[in-house]
């Protein structure tokens, strides 16, 4: 999954001369439609995070939702729901770059202090690899707060671009409305343009749709990639409906600031100039007290080849990690044993859901949960 550029006049980058040979040896891999997960992008692509980490940019601004079940109106929290979704895309690294593919069994976790002396959990494990899953759960007890989900990616080579598509769903339960139920968004593709030639430009596109059965709310959100001769980037549109009649429009562009509009009021819905900062910070431990397959742990070499700018480095020491990879999974097919997640299982749907069942009383949540997250790792069975 790639990420993308905020301010218009960063939307474009131009690759160096090291880059653009780079690029040009990946030619002989690329055939137009081919599925991309098995091409090694070069490091200059990267972001230095992983993907695990990425999703944590949707609890960046948790004041939008906390506080949302004390709303009376139905859609007034379903509007809050959305201001939390849509406010996860601005954040963003200058120019072209996507983060690590998780490997299998990779796992991201942290916790959020804020400041009012509530805290909120977050845990992301990489569940498959073929195909790619990433299961996610967040969890703030005492602002009675729950998202979790899973992100399937699937990318192509379309020519002088790549699209990838998000398969999976993000879903909010508001703790304190339970007769809500949940809260089921999709995500909107993702096009990363002038792969091979001409100035790099990374954009979202086409659909997704927010839904809450129970209420009979719906919104359909258009993310608009901009024309060749005209447009702009990162537009976004929609409308808001109850029981199919709209009720509400969506309009702006997710990189500055998006309104809502209903026949009785226009309001912004998240203005990135103004609130854009405001990012709530994330507690991670120190990388020698992560386990081995924590992810900052785990790409500690790329990460610093990276910020260094040394790309030879960076191609090194991403090959360690996926040669390690390699022999873990030969091993494991040798022993015919599956890889078993630590934090997720599949439920009879199919969907991954965390191992874990929440307390209903607050404080003992807090801790519990706090407790299953940073649980010591499983005890592997000794050798006869």
């Amino acid at each position: 999954m790639f990420l993308y550029t905020s301010d218009e006049e960063d939307d474009s980058v131009c690759r160096d001369e090291q880059e653009g040979s780079v690029i040009s040896s990946l030619i002989s891999q690329l055939r137009v439609g081919m599925d991309l997960h098995k091409v090694t992008f070069p490091t200059f692509v990267l972001e230095p995070r992983s993907m695990l980490e990425r999703i944590t940019d949707f609890m960046s601004h948790p004041d939008l939702i906390f506080g949302a079940e004390n709303c009376d109106d139905p859609q007034e929290r379903f509007i809050r729901v959305l201001q939390y979704y849509l406010a996860g895309w601005h954040i963003k690294p200058k120019g072209v770059k996507k983060p690590y593919n998780p490997v299998l069994g990779e796992f991201f976790r942290c916790r959020y202090d804020y400041p009012d002396g509530t805290k909120g959990f977050y845990i992301a494990e990489q569940v498959s690899h073929h195909p790619p899953i990433s299961a996610f759960y967040y969890i703030s007890p005492a602002n009675k707060v729950c998202i979790l989900g899973e992100l399937r990616p699937k990318s192509k080579f379309l020519g002088n671009s790549v699209s990838t598509t998000m398969e999976g769903e993000n879903r909010i339960l508001l703790m304190g409305r339970p007769d809500d139920g949940e809260y089921v968004i999709s995500m909107p593709n993702m096009y990363a343009r002038g792969i091979l030639w001409g100035k790099m430009v990374l954009e979202l596109g086409d659909s997704c749709t927010a839904r809450n059965e129970r209420s009979g709310l719906c919104a359909e959100l258009q993310f608009k990639t901009k024309g060749y001769f005209s447009g702009t980037y990162n537009a976004i549109s929609g409308k808001v409906k109850k029981n199919n009649s709209d009720v509400g429009e969506i309009s702006g562009k997710w990189s500055s600031v998006m309104d809502y509009k209903t026949s009785k009021e226009r309001r912004v819905l998240f203005d990135v100039t103004k609130e854009g900062q405001k990012i709530a910070p994330k507690f991670v431990p120190p990388e020698e007290e992560q386990e081995p397959n924590e992810s900052r742990r785990l790409w500690s070499k790329l990460t610093t080849a990276i910020t260094a700018k040394d790309m030879d480095a960076a191609t090194e020491a991403k090959t360690a990690v996926e040669e390690t990879q390699r022999e873990l999974a030969r091993i494991r097919d040798e022993s015919g044993k599956e890889h078993a997640p630590r934090f997720f299982a599949q439920n009879k749907e199919g969907r991954w859901i965390p191992k874990f069942t929440i307390p209903n009383d607050p404080a003992e949540a807090e801790a519990a949960v706090q407790n299953w997250i940073w649980s010591a790792p499983p005890s592997k069975p000794s050798t006869p």
